[in-house]
């Protein structure tokens, strides 16, 4: 047994190289690959998450640009709606001051022309009346003749 633990020491005692090496490697590898992949790896996340988070910030901003331009377009479209509805408001009140315009002329020259006829009526009766004396004495005269005169 005292070679077997000899032999054992002596193992341990080459192995030591070894776990020195091994501990040494370890440390290495932490301190030029481990350490700086994990940095370089956060900063990955850190961009990739920066950038979603700005895409979703992106994405709120022109939701709201949207929004903003939908309801100028909408006031838009309702200053046009009431300015064409003034416009037609005028338009039928000009139409309808013509119209009466109109109408009040067209009266007028319906009353003239009433009043022309009349005055052409009681011309006319008062020269029938004129002439229907001078018939009515010729018509005398004519039936009272005796009918040898006739002409």
């Amino acid at each position: 047994m005292d070679e077997t633990l000899r032999q054992l020491g002596e193992l341990l005692l080459g192995s030591v190289p070894t776990v020195i090496l091994l501990t040494l490697l370890f440390a290495l590898y932490s301190a030029i690959v481990h350490k700086p992949l994990q940095q370089v790896l956060a900063e990955r996340r850190s961009k990739t998450e920066g950038a979603v988070e700005k895409a979703q910030a992106d994405i709120a901003a022109a939701g709201a640009r949207t929004t903003e331009y939908e309801q100028r377009l909408r006031e838009a479209r309702a200053t046009v709606f009431r300015s064409q509805e003034a416009r037609r408001q005028a338009a039928l009140h000009a139409r309808a001051t013509a119209v009466a315009e109109a109408r009040k002329k067209a009266q007028a020259q319906v009353q003239a022309a009433k009043q022309d006829i009349e005055l052409d009526k009681e011309k006319a009766k008062s020269g029938l009346q004129a002439q229907v004396s001078t018939l009515a004495a010729e018509i005398v005269r004519r039936v009272l003749q005796p009918a040898g005169d006739a002409r």
